[in-house]
């Protein structure tokens, strides 16, 4: 079979027809020097702060310092595999996390990949991990209440939407048990919570979501852990992308919670990475911009103004001191940045006060405009009883023949101190705080004895529930004491006092 030399040039000019020049253009640089999870590229002239390199085998890094001649890189992930010499490709993307509702009941790492075995992650959704902080214009004053479900806090260091309230205080005395209370107190809300446990060990993490599972608390929170056995540069990230995921319900007009599990943990992995990256250091040998890097992580918490959709984004950092030293750096850069702090404090845990919040070195910052009517009519008069029994306490130590008025004051304050112990997962919500408060300051608890008093809690909760529920959904409702409720409330408690004295046998 002859083919004619037309066929022949017909079949090569389709074929030049259909050919597609394809050429793939990246920039890419070399790896100059690795180890210590930092790497050092040259070649990457147009390379972004902030943008992704990808190292041989996928691993990606982060563009940190960008110098004359190369780029210092965090690597996110094991360095084992990068060598000298290894090609390093530009992505062209400045680092993002997924966000959204897809994140929710799950457990991700430090730039959102899913570590809970439980297959990918489907976010329609992604956020860069820096952004910008709203303006002054852009936010609204605190004036919400965000439940902790802690009596402790919610009525004296009360914590608003939008709000950084501070929780210090030396190792192992319940800070991570405030803040996982705070998220369980946030199941029947619209507030979505997230997180972050930095330095952490993992099975540590593993107890806190199991805690959050067992408490329904799961379904509406993220958790993003960078635990001890993680890189540096993945403990430092990790707040940032937290954070971003938190925005995305704030930019939507709805509320949010973070939880920083702990900043001093971020602060030595950042002092890791700028002395690696030969930043010079200042002091305590922490970089200069330490501070600079906390205060834009908590600026991006806020509640913004009615014309961005009034959204919130509540921060709730931790910082752990040593030996009590509040005024060491790290500790006092983060106390002039947040609106306030709880401080627990070690003699207080160990006397069996739990939570053992300080009511003294506590603060709320933003105070009354964080509470509801209610709550403000009853606690107002808390933190000073406490304060003078503290101070009494202190003078009754001396054995002196005490008068009448002074051994009232103390008796009430040994009270008062008693009701606002909590176990550890029972958040309460408003109205019950509201009630127990109300009989300690209005003295019904005066005459009981102080071992019977967590007993009298429980039993009044349920007797108002049972008796007079008209109580609790008034406080819900209306949010404060009217003249109407308050006899009520008198009437209830002085019946209930009496028959619970009479079941106990108690004069």
């Amino acid at each position: 079979m002859q083919i004619k030399a037309e066929e022949i040039s017909q079949i090569i000019k389709g074929q030049i027809k259909d050919f597609e020049t394809k050429a793939d253009l990246s920039e890419t640089g070399t790896v100059i020097s690795v180890g210590d999870g930092i790497a050092r590229v040259s070649g990457v002239e147009n390379c972004m702060a902030m943008e992704l390199l990808e190292f041989p085998g996928g691993i990606l890094g982060l563009a940190l310092n960008l110098e004359a001649d190369n780029v210092g890189c965090a690597v996110l992930g094991s360095v084992a595999g990068i060598k000298e010499g290894d090609i390093v490709k530009r992505t062209g993307k400045i680092a993002e996390v997924p966000v959204g509702p897809e994140m929710e009941g799950r457990v991700v790492d430090g730039v959102g990949f899913p570590i809970d075995g439980q297959g990918p992650i489907n976010a329609k959704h992604s956020s860069k991990i820096e952004v910008l902080a709203p303006g002054v214009i852009a936010r609204k004053g605190v004036h919400e209440p965000c439940y902790t479900g802690a009596k402790a806090i919610d009525a004296m260091t009360p914590v608003g939407r939008g709000q950084r309230e501070l929780v210090i205080g030396d190792r192992q005395i319940g800070k991570t048990a405030v803040c996982v209370d705070a998220i369980i107190a946030q199941r029947d809300t619209d507030v979505h919570c997230i997180y972050v446990a930095i330095g952490q060990k993992k099975s540590t993490v593993a107890l806190v979501v199991e805690a959050l599972r067992k408490n329904n608390a799961m379904e509406y929170t993220t958790v993003v852990a960078a635990c001890a056995s993680d890189p540096a540069p993945m403990q430092y990230v990790s707040a940032f992308a937290g954070t971003s995921m938190g925005e995305y319900f704030r930019d939507r007009g709805q509320h949010a919670l973070i939880i920083y599990d702990d900043l001093s943990k971020q602060a030595v992995a950042y002092r890791e990475l700028s002395l690696l990256l030969r930043r010079p250091p200042g002091r305590e040998a922490y970089p200069g911009d330490i501070f600079f890097n906390h205060s834009r992580l908590l600026e991006r918490s806020s509640k913004l103004s009615d014309e961005l959709g009034a959204g919130s984004l509540t921060a709730l950092p931790i910082i752990e001191t040593q030996a009590g030293d509040v005024s060491a750096f790290i500790p006092t850069n983060v106390i002039s940045i947040t609106d306030g702090q709880v401080y627990l404090e070690p003699n207080l845990f160990f006397s069996g006060v739990r939570p053992a919040i300080n009511v003294g070195l506590s603060v709320s910052r933003v105070g009354g405009a964080a509470q509801v009517k209610a709550m403000k009519q009853v606690a107002g008069s808390l933190r000073l009883d406490l304060a003078q029994y503290r101070e009494l306490a202190a003078f009754a130590g001396f054995g002196s023949d005490l008068d009448a008025a002074t051994q009232a004051q103390l008796t009430r304050g040994a009270r008062l101190v008693e009701i606002l112990k909590q176990p550890q997962y029972q958040p309460l919500p408003m109205e019950k705080q509201v009630s127990i408060i109300f009989a300690g300051t209005k003295g019904y608890l005066d005459t009981l004895p102080i071992e019977s008093l967590a007993e009298y809690e429980q039993d009044l909760y349920s007797h108002i529930t049972a008796s007079a529920p008209e109580i609790f959904d008034t406080l819900k409702e209306k949010k404060e004491i009217d003249k109407a409720l308050e006899e009520k409330m008198h009437a209830t408690m002085k019946a209930f006092t009496a028959t619970f004295k009479a079941s106990k046998g108690i004069n």
